[in-house]
């Protein structure tokens, strides 16, 4: 019988394939971000915007970081204890993730997308307690996430008031 340091996949070829994986994952939710921002930079510059938006050539660069940490807390928390209910909150986070874009951007629903954010904020709360059950590391990762999408969530409301 293995015990579940025996089973835990955390070395070798197949952990590189997990973090391409992961990456993977990763890039796919971002690529449906992207996709629903496409052709809306005029459309967004329109919106009335609280003073404190930061400009939009900012998001670029702060969700490439972001979206690299989350890859990472993944694979770290799989290669402790391969795919667990963290990796099933973690999977939710990203979906909601992926969803929230094309609501704001792309559908211009601010309400529904602010009501997707809380959610999404809720399900990383729930991947951040999973998370630090399995590495203080990977929680760390997790948390200019966390702060991000808060931030985020002020903003989409902030928005959403100003345009209604």
């Amino acid at each position: 019988m293995e015990t579940s340091r025996e089973a835990r996949p955390t070395s070798g070829r197949r952990s590189r394939w997990a973090l391409a994986g992961f990456a993977t994952a990763v890039f796919v939710a971002a690529a449906i971000g992207g996709l629903g921002v496409q052709g809306t930079t005029d459309e967004y510059a329109s919106l009335r915007q609280p003073g404190w938006a930061p400009p939009s050539w900012l998001f670029g660069p702060v969700w490439t970081v972001l979206y690299a940490l989350i890859a990472l807390a993944g694979w770290l928390v799989w290669r402790r204890v391969g795919f667990s209910p963290a990796l099933w909150a973690w999977t939710a986070q990203l979906v909601l993730n992926a969803i929230w874009t094309p609501l704001f951007f792309g559908a211009g629903r601010y309400g529904l997308a602010f009501a997707e954010i809380v959610v999404m904020w809720l399900a990383i709360g729930l991947t951040v307690a999973l998370f630090a059950r399995v590495s203080r590391v990977a929680t760390a990762l997790l948390l200019p996430y966390w702060a991000w999408v808060t931030f985020a969530a002020a903003l989409n409301l902030a928005i959403w008031r100003l345009n209604t």
